[in-house]
């Protein structure tokens, strides 16, 4: 085992006087970054406040400082439902030490809870929003709800249907300050969304205020936004040196008598090089599992966390590290996409939690022992934030304390040789470095995904148009006359476009579509381009035969995680729901039905596998003509090739008819993955057809959905010049 160490200081933040007319509970202090947040939006000549405080440095207080004095609703838009629920304690306990005059009502609201409450009163999602968000001064939701409630997703529509503003008309008027939490985690369609519904409430409204925390800013947003006329404001501790990262206990307690407060413990981090191949950090977990026993023997009342980027690792990992570790007395529990609910609140409570992305994104989980692997510099750098956060945790009423704080990282050797061993490496094993430092050498050293700038331009203003056109609608064409002319204005500004040119593009994708499929409504394109993450056409309904909780059983999972790393058995759709409403009844734990409505199949996952088995996308006849047309296209006959799967014939019956909007590349997919820096979760496949069948390596790649959208920005990056590839 090769290992690399970096000390890293700990992180000492400036406290400030309390404001004049803020009230804090006794023995409160500031950090300079939530009193500048404050004032910055309580000035009348700003719009939208931008905090970039470090990780753990408070960034939720400052958000909702002003609410908590009494005379502000704000809406809180987190990533995760995970991290929406640990919001949600957190706010909870806020209010229970400001005592806010007004106390505040606090409503949580996920896909699956609107769905629960809407069934249970017997209304629709609609008048479900509108009875929630009237009963709270502090909504803490998901974009995804927010984006779908400003596209009139929850209205009834048609010439005799509901108003487009019968919902967002109320809700916009109704809360004073929206906040974005953990922005960096939106890609490009995510952000574009965002723009697009503030550019909508500034049109309608009067001057609201917006919020956006994240440790790096969004620099493409920051920038659209002012060119659209918002009115910004950067609270930046780093930018005003208000961060210091003392060597010495002496330094330390120096800094403590000058009301400097810890947010960061040092942390002894290692560098473990490895071969970057499939299934390298799973065997190095299992081969060094006496590591982890070692630390919890060594460091009592530890608690640690394993984060993986394969959901199949974890649930491999998971019942290892459990026979290991139950002699000891120690919980291991699994905080996964595929974890029950049940399972990912036990995790909270855990000693030792194994999870992917879920817990990597603003859980605060209270750790003092962290291995992970991760994907690109962003990556790494916000996995490593979980840990350092604080000094111990309660449990049965009992406090203990953390002795020291250590991290793993799991890295390719590439890396490793980066960082230690170049001709004038960066780091130098054993020196301990300052975070921002370390920040900036992993950011220039390790992966860095591509940003996919060029989507606003050529996609953004889809959204646009479609919001254009629902102030165009006839029982509000009138109300907002001014309104939609300055709309027009502001989003041609953004995203560099007209909207005539926009309406152009998405009536001959609705031409296109009535030619492939004979149906006089309907435009896939134009939907997923409208969508805020986008379709999921290759989505199926899971019954979890490994879940303990039976009614967690039902789970949706994309067909290509399914088809390499599940054993399933195919199930129809009948038989699922006569299921789920049956565990329903007998546990009395309402099951929301919605998220199966469109799934393509229906199946029990009986295993993960060991090993991942090889599969691809294959079409008959030839690719060459739809990939020669550099364009998203709508496909049908898309089938898998799979050998070793015996449901492969039924699924390419359900398949094959499906119109997945798509986008194909003649080239392998390992190739377009490189030399475009596409982050490790993109939806993208080796796709094969008839003239290509028996080639070892598929020829061709095929992106669907929002990620096909994503690819075209960037696909002309393989075009020929002189017949040679190029890149722009």
């Amino acid at each position: 085992m090769i290992v690399y160490t970096t000390p890293l200081k700990p992180v000492y933040s400036q406290t400030v006087q309390t404001p004049q007319g803020v009230n804090l509970p006794e023995g409160w202090v500031l950090s300079w970054h939530q009193a500048a947040t404050l004032e910055a939006l309580r000035d009348a000549a700003v719009d939208v406040v931008f905090n970039s405080a470090m990780t753990g440095d408070g960034k939720s207080l400052a958000a909702f400082l002003e609410v908590f004095q009494g005379e502000c609703n704000a809406i809180a838009l987190y990533p995760t439902n995970e991290l929406a629920r640990d919001q949600e304690t957190q706010t909870r306990q806020y209010i229970a030490d400001f005592q806010p005059p007004n106390n505040p009502r606090v409503t949580r609201l996920s896909g699956a809870e609107l769905e629960t409450y809407a069934e249970n009163e017997d209304i629709s999602k609609g008048a479900a929003i509108a009875t929630r968000t009237s009963q709270s001064e502090i909504l803490l939701t998901n974009p995804d709800i927010f984006h779908f409630l400003h596209r009139g997703a929850y209205i009834i529509k048609g010439n005799k249907g509901d108003s487009p503003d019968k919902l967002w008309g109320r809700i916009d008027k109704d809360f004073d300050l929206f906040i974005f939490d953990e922005f960096h985690v939106y890609a490009a369609p995510q952000v574009a969304s965002v723009i697009n519904t503030m550019l909508l409430i500034r049109s309608t409204n009067r001057r609201k205020k917006f919020l956006f925390l994240s440790a790096t800013p969004d620099i493409q947003l920051m920038g659209r936004l002012e060119k659209a006329g918002f009115r910004c404001r950067t609270v930046s501790p780093i930018e005003q040196n208000k961060y210091q990262f003392p060597e010495t206990l002496e330094q330390q307690q120096q800094l403590k008598t000058q009301n400097w407060r810890q947010v960061a413990r040092a942390i002894a981090l290692n560098f473990v090089s490895l071969e970057p191949v499939a299934k390298a950090s799973e065997s190095w977990l299992k081969d060094n599992a006496n590591l982890i026993l070692q630390q919890f023997q060594q460091h009592p009342h530890s608690k640690g966390a394993i984060i993986l980027n394969s959901i199949a690792a974890v649930k491999r990992l998971t019942p290892f590290f459990q026979a290991l570790l139950h002699s000891q007395g120690l919980v291991v529990s699994e905080n996964t996409g595929l974890s029950g609910k049940s399972e990912r609140e036990r995790s909270l409570m855990a000693d030792l939690v194994l999870g992917t992305s879920t817990i990597d994104v603003g859980v605060d989980f209270k750790i003092n022992f962290l291995i992970f692997e991760s994907s690109d510099a962003g990556n790494f750098i916000q996995r490593l934030g979980r840990l350092g956060r604080h000094d111990g945790y309660e449990r049965n009423g009992q406090t203990f304390e953390f002795d020291q704080f250590t991290a793993y990282a799991l890295v390719p050797n590439f890396l490793v040789e980066r960082l230690f061993l170049s001709e004038e490496p960066p780091l130098v094993d054993g020196e301990s470095r300052d975070r921002l430092s370390f920040n900036t050498v992993i950011n220039e050293k390790y992966r860095q995904i591509n940003d996919f700038r060029g989507y606003y331009k050529q996609w953004g203003a889809v959204q646009s148009f479609k919001l254009y056109m629902d102030l165009n609608h006839q029982t509000i064409r009138q109300q907002y006359a001014g309104s939609r002319e300055q709309f027009q204005t502001a989003c041609e500004t953004v995203f560099e476009t007209s909207l005539s040119r926009v309406a152009g593009r998405v009536s001959g994708w609705a031409k296109d579509w009535q030619q492939l499929s004979g149906q006089k409504t309907g435009n896939p394109i134009a939907e997923d381009a409208c969508s805020f993450r986008g379709s999921s056409p290759l989505q199926c309904g899971l019954y979890d035969e490994t879940e303990l909780h039976e009614a967690d059983r039902y789970k949706t999972y994309d067909l290509p995680g399914i088809l390499g790393n599940l054993e399933i058995e195919l199930w129809t759709k009948e038989a699922f729901l006569r299921s789920l409403d049956d565990t329903a009844k007998r546990t009395g734990q309402p099951i929301p039905k919605g998220k199966f409505a469109h799934c393509l199949a229906f199946m029990k996952l009986k295993a993960y596998r060991e090993e991942r088995l090889n599969w691809k996308f294959h079409v008959s006849g030839s690719l060459e003509t739809i990939a020669d047309g550099w364009k998203v296209q709508v496909l049908k006959g898309v089938e898998i090739w799979q050998p070793d799967n015996r449901w492969a014939g039924e699924i390419n019956r359900k398949l094959r008819d499906r119109a997945l909007v798509s986008y194909v590349l003649h080239r392998p997919i390992s190739e377009v993955r490189q030399r475009l820096r596409l982050p490790m979760h993109f939806q993208i496949y080796p796709i094969s057809d008839n003239y290509s069948f028996h080639d070892a390596v598929a020829p061709y790649s095929i992106a669907f959905g929002q990620s096909a959208l994503l690819l075209d920005t960037l696909a002309y990056q393989f075009k020929s010049k002189g017949g040679d590839p190029y890149f722009a």
